[in-house]
């Protein structure tokens, strides 16, 4: 089994924000013909996707992005699988606007929600695929990530999503390799032709522990 595992908060107050992209990622996967019904397990919702001779749980935790790795901890624990099975999608304000980057481990970089994760694992060697959401102005960070995508925005951050999909699917399939090859440094309107990376993305500070934001 393979676990993908999208970042958001719970919620109608957040739906659709750019905080809950990795949310979007999930439920996009979630509406094929060969996906299960959610259900609520490991404090999140979860599907079983088949993808060929794959089984892929989708994961949305429902603690808030800053908790997010006790989901991830809890489906790792009960299944008993090592780190290199799951891919968490998440958004980063320091990538443009439908840009992704995959990587096969790393630092939070500053996401909270990848911080939990990290911080519950006791690792940070777990895949990771980062869409960019956009950038805020000098700190502005909290209230841009839980605004929604401007009406011009819209249709890049669609096709980012489903572009970060199909890169899922990709992982499961072949590894994270051959994610990296397909979608980084790419926009939804590359149509998944690499260019090299040209800057490291900068961290973001943290927010207070009790908040759903960052």
């Amino acid at each position: 089994m393979k676990v993908l595992v999208g970042l958001g908060n719970p919620g109608a107050k957040y739906a659709g924000t750019r905080h809950n992209v990795g949310f979007d990622v999930i439920d996009y996967l979630a509406a094929g013909p060969t996906c299960s019904a959610f259900r609520e397990r490991f404090e999140a919702m979860v599907a079983e996707l088949k993808e060929g001779a794959e089984t892929i749980l989708l994961v949305k935790p429902l603690t808030f992005m800053n908790l997010s790795g006790r989901a991830v901890r809890a489906v790792l624990d009960f299944y008993k699988l090592p780190l290199d099975q799951v891919l968490v999608v998440c958004d980063d304000f320091n990538l443009p606007l439908a840009k992704l980057r995959a990587r096969a481990k790393g630092s939070h970089g500053g996401q909270n929600g990848l911080r939990n994760i990290q911080e519950q694992l006791g690792s940070d060697a777990y895949a990771r695929l980062r869409i960019g959401v956009g950038q805020p102005g000098v700190g502005e960070a909290v209230d841009f990530v839980l605004s929604r995508f401007k009406p011009g925005e819209r249709t890049a951050a669609e096709e980012a999503v489903a572009s970060a999909a199909q890169g899922a699917l990709l992982w499961a399939r072949e590894g994270i390799e051959a994610c990296m090859n397909r979608v980084n440094g790419t926009t939804a309107e590359d149509g998944g032709n690499t260019k090299k990376k040209t800057q490291k993305p900068k961290g973001e500070k943290a927010g207070p522990k009790d908040e759903p934001s960052t």
